[in-house]
């Protein structure tokens, strides 16, 4: 796993700028840094050495000294790849898989995209076209930020890297604080620094002459089909299997995250590590590291963990906002930062269960009962008069139901987290950071490209576009890299996705609440009965709780009480809202997360506008 940095200028290149941005993304790679310059290119890779140990250093440069290479990422079929490559006349000077991407490339152009199995953002210079390729892998497990600035185009792994380039424009963009709002990420294209965008996943882009053109190399379809539930079950359990083989090629230890969920317990129980790592909070109901250690004393491994107290949960929000590069308001995003500095002091490679909910259809969220889903086949007008006249009458069971049924999924759902919807944003935000779009101008466009599917398929569809790639793998990125731990996630692998498309909806769901039943089934070999039918948790954090203590209390309003809030948003509301939560009256401690931690993170990108010192990240 690594970093890479660099920029294209009509100009000579800034070698101390490089350096600079270099420096700035250290913890992605600490093994070995590298530099290639000439005079419109500069490229900087920073590297965490995992596969060839002694070669793969880069930029790589081809064996002719047309191309350079920077790369992020790991390709887990690059052995196969190297032997057809070798087979059509190509000679290797390294056993690493960024020499496999080069010469890819070099042979077949940027068409060898397609054919990477695995994670990765790259780029590549062409030095006598003048032209840089950049790609990202399809599922985005590996960012990918870039900016064109007058006439310097920056690229890099980290948005913080473009900060030490004297080009470059530190501006807030205004346009990503609303939709921050509501879906607890940046949700746009265009990242909250103005002008510095994010490559989405299964892109490619070409720069030249000043001109930028992207295209999409993959895109993702479900196309369910019949087949019955064991069969279905054991091309699952041999696709996950082999997924993860493929995800433990190594010349280092691989060690494994655990949790109590079904995901990771998997993982686990196939990859059969020496070590895994739990995390949980020193409070009752908030801990799962009793279950992970259950579950290592069945299966014969070692499981090493952590409590988190309160304090340091506080203590830390600074750096967690500093590393994430962008607003971060999941609450999980925490405890991993701790589990990847657990792990961290022993192996540079942890395996993880992250993807499994998108692909097999494990959250709660998407589960509808046989009931509802009857009532949804009736025409939407008599729907829509069945909840006119239930709303106007005193609650009584099932109303509810009958309302929310009455609604399409497009109208409703954008994704795994709702924090304020379009009048309450507005209402909080002062008029410059208002605007009229809404979180539908978001999704829409995501939904039109399955406007045919049912609405299980609709929100997978939605989750694996937004929700995963903005949310899940950017903190499972950013919190792992911060403590230069390489993360792997063998069910985001292409193969097992050709599995995962073609399930249909009505098995993945069971009874009231059981999700992603194909996976459970196929887990019954591997794991004991209890673990199998366990409910999905994730990482629970009792903020809820904290944030109605007198000194989290306290701590919440003296940040919104700050001077600078008042740019942004209408402090008395927030203010408000700490105080119901505060008294029991309601819980608005999502709300507050979510603003408090772009405040952080305002403070750590903004420290002049804020009247504090420069963050210095520990």
């Amino acid at each position: 796993m690594c970093g890479i940095t660099g920029f294209v200028s009509r100009s000579a290149p800034d070698q101390g700028a490089l350096k600079a941005m270099a420096d700035m993304i250290r913890h992605r790679g600490p093994d070995d840094e590298g530099f290639y310059v000439d005079e419109q290119c500069a490229i900087a890779h920073r590297r965490l050495s995992i596969i060839d140990l002694a070669g793969g250093h880069q930029p790589m440069v081809s064996q002719d000294g047309k191309l350079v290479l920077a790369y992020n990422g790991e390709v887990y079929n690059f052995q196969q790849l190297r032997e057809e490559l070798i087979a059509a006349g190509r000679t290797f000077l390294t056993n690493s898989d960024t020499e496999v991407i080069l010469q890819g490339y070099e042979q077949f152009g940027p068409e060898f995209t397609k054919r990477l199995r695995g994670m990765f953002a790259f780029v590549i210079w062409d030095k006598e076209k003048k032209e840089l390729y950049g790609a990202r892998d399809p599922f985005g497990i590996k960012p990918f930020y870039y900016a064109q600035m007058g006439d310097t185009f920056f690229f890099g792994s980290e948005l913080k890297s473009f900060l030490p380039h004297p080009d470059f424009k530190k501006e807030l963009n205004p346009e990503a604080l609303k939709f921050y709002l509501t879906f607890q990420y940046s949700a746009l294209d265009e990242s909250f620094l103005k002008g510095v965008f994010r490559l989405l996943p299964g892109h490619q882009l070409i720069y030249r002459g000043g001109a930028l053109d992207i295209s999409a190399y993959h895109t993702f379809s479900f196309e369910p089909e019949n087949m019955p539930l064991a069969e279905r079950a054991e091309q699952i359990r041999q696709v996950v299997t082999e997924s993860v083989d493929a995800h433990q090629i190594s010349d280092v230890e691989v060690g494994a995250f655990l949790s109590g969920g079904i995901d990771s317990s998997v993982i686990t129980a196939l990859s059969r590590p020496d070590k895994t790592y739990s995390v949980g909070f020193d409070r009752e109901g908030f801990d799962e590291t009793g279950e992970a250690k259950a579950l290592c004393k069945e299966l014969g491994l070692k499981n090493i963990s952590k409590s988190i107290s309160a304090q340091e949960f506080f203590d830390i929000l600074p750096t967690i906002q500093y590393y994430a590069d962008e607003p971060n308001a999941n609450l999980s995003t925490v405890p991993l930062y701790f589990l990847s500095k657990l792990a961290a002091q022993d192996v540079k490679v942890v395996l993880s269960g992250e993807g499994s909910d998108e692909l097999f259809g494990g959250y709660i969220t998407y589960h509808t009962t046989k009931p509802y889903r009857a009532y949804r086949k009736l025409p939407m007008p008599i729907r829509k008069v069945v909840a006119a006249g239930v709303s106007k009458l005193p609650y009584f069971h099932g109303q509810g139901f009958l309302t929310s049924a009455a609604q399409r999924v497009e109208d409703t759902f954008v994704g795994q987290a709702f924090i304020f919807n379009n009048e309450e944003a507005q209402r909080v935000l002062k008029p410059k950071y208002r605007s009229e779009r809404t979180f539908r101008d978001i999704t829409a466009p995501y939904y039109a490209k399955v406007k045919n599917q049912d609405d299980l398929i609709k929100k997978q569809y939605l989750d694996l576009h937004l929700w995963q790639p903005l949310d899940i793998l950017r903190k499972a990125d950013r919190m792992t890299m911060a403590n230069s731990l390489e993360l792997r996630v063998p069910y985001l692998d292409r193969e097992v996705w050709k599995v995962a498309r073609a399930i249909p909806s009505d098995q993945k769901m069971r009874g009231k609440s059981t999700t992603k039943y194909p996976l459970r089934v196929a887990a019954e070999p591997m794991l004991p009965d209890e673990w199998i039918h366990r409910p999905k948790v994730g990482f629970p954090v009792p903020f809820i709780q904290w944030l109605r203590e007198e000194k989290y209390y306290n701590w919440a309003k003296d940040l919104l009480s700050q001077d600078y809030v008042s740019e942004f948003f209408d402090q008395k509301y927030l203010l408000d809202l700490l105080e119901q939560h505060y008294t029991g009256k309601a819980k608005t401690h999502r709300k507050l997360y979510t603003v408090l931690s772009f405040l952080i993170w305002y403070q750590v990108y903004f420290p002049e506008q804020c009247g504090v010192e420069p963050f210095q990240p520990k």
